[in-house]
């Protein structure tokens, strides 16, 4: 039922929805291109097809801007709103970290940043703050090309969550 709701959707208000759940251009498109879906079945096989053999480094680094810092309450609210309440609840494992955990996420990110040009991407539903931190400690040690696979994994997980809140929001309205 709520693929028949995203396919009824035009193509504006698919892409807006599509780009809530990840910030790459080409994926998005190439998605767009593909719609109407025939099941949720093709919708995330696709999803995963096109952002593992037809998404490149580029596209890989544009989602993740599409990211707060995590937990960065002020990005959230600031720069995405669009997402806002998908990154927050995602970034629940934050709201009860102490000041020296939030502290060393916040030092831990900008060391991240410096290293490999983008923030540090998780899929954080489920995660506290302290398994974030400590991931975000072990993936410093990466090199930056195994770093950018973890990354893009990473974000493929929370395309699918999202997609999967977006199909679930659809399905309720």
């Amino acid at each position: 039922m709520s693929i028949k709701k995203l396919n009824q959707l035009d193509k504006a208000d698919l892409k807006v929805q599509l780009t809530r759940c990840c910030g790459s251009e080409n994926w998005v498109n190439i998605l767009l291109n593909n719609h109407p879906f025939n099941d949720e079945k093709q919708l995330f096989e696709l999803a995963e097809k096109v952002w593992k053999q037809d998404c490149e480094e580029a596209d890989w680094h544009e989602a993740f801007t599409h990211h707060p810092k995590i937990g960065d309450i002020d990005s959230l609210a600031k720069k995405f709103a669009n997402t806002q309440k998908w990154a927050s609840n995602e970034q629940a494992g934050v709201n009860a970290a102490s000041m020296e955990t939030l502290q060393a996420l916040a030092k831990g990110n900008q060391d991240y940043e410096q290293k490999f040009g983008y923030i540090f991407i998780v899929c954080a539903t489920g995660k506290t703050a302290d398994e974030m931190l400590h991931l975000l400690q072990k993936r410093l040690d990466n090199d930056t090309k195994t770093e950018l696979q973890i990354a893009k994994a990473e974000q493929h997980k929370i395309t699918v969550l999202r997609l999967q809140k977006l199909l679930n929001t659809l399905e309720n309205s």
